[in-house]
């Protein structure tokens, strides 16, 4: 199979398994991570969601370009493309890409929507669609504007340009790089620590990031009061304020 999940107790791991071909996207690739994000999105013990690949080369290096040369349905491409990211982005648990490797196109596209990024130290990230005579197109001129600024973004697309770890680094891009054999390691200590906190909590952040970002400042805050109010009369915010102050590890249950 090109996409694997394995599930564990507290989180899950999509992976991109089709390393000959730099795990670049195919058909059969967007099918199951729909049905992957399906299954995990009843999985109410699920804590975190790691999304990597096999291989050393490349997270993902795009789309499949012979499916690109084959295909003459342009919007049909674009709006599956960006349906996948909103839907990562948008996902109820947080999302962390472990990138080793090539993250260029729409696999830098994918590791964009992803909450928290962790790299290796041979991975690059790169938007080159202008090589191809086209432009991003699942998000990326988007998401990366808001991430890196408009100048930054216009020159990674206009040259194509790719971004080494240690300058995805110091821009924001991604959270921290490491060596490639302790990338797994890395992603799935981050995943246990989000798991020790309340999932209420864990999840009511994300809803107020994502959502807040779409919102003028006067709108986020009243967003952020709304979601506040919400979880202050949860028996998890209780148990939290309890165990502060008697000094414990709080006990949460997601109530």
């Amino acid at each position: 199979m090109y996409l694997t999940l394995s599930v564990h107790s507290s989180h899950a791991v999509v992976t991109l398994n089709r390393p000959d071909k730099l795990n670049a996207l195919t058909s059969e690739m967007f099918e199951s991570f729909d049905q992957y994000l399906d299954q995990l999105d009843r999985d109410e013990k699920l804590r975190a969601l790691i999304i990597t690949a096999s291989g050393e080369r490349a997270f993902c290096a795009g789309t499949d370009i012979a499916e690109l040369q084959n295909s003459t349905d342009g919007r049909m491409i674009s709006s599956r493309g960006q349906a996948l990211c909103d839907r990562i982005e948008n996902f109820p648990v947080p999302v962390i890409a472990a990138i080793n490797g090539i993250a260029a196109g729409g696999g830098m596209e994918l590791a964009l929507a992803c909450h928290l990024r962790i790299a290796s130290t041979n991975a690059s990230f790169s938007l080159p669609e202008t090589k191809l005579g086209l432009i991003p197109g699942y998000g990326g001129s988007q998401r990366l504007a808001r991430e890196l600024g408009v100048g930054q973004t216009l020159e990674m697309m206009l040259t194509g340009r790719a971004l080494s770890t240690a300058e995805a680094l110091q821009f924001g891009l991604i959270n921290k790089v490491v060596d490639p054999d302790t990338l797994m390691e890395t992603a799935v200590s981050l995943a246990e620590d989000i798991a020790k906190l309340s999932p209420l909590s864990v999840r009511t952040s994300l809803k107020s990031v994502t959502r807040g970002l779409n919102l003028s400042l006067e709108d986020g805050l009243k967003l952020e009061t709304e979601l506040f109010a919400s979880l202050f009369e949860t028996e998890d915010a209780r148990e939290g304020i309890r165990a502060f102050l008697e000094k414990r590890e709080p006990s949460f249950k997601g109530r």
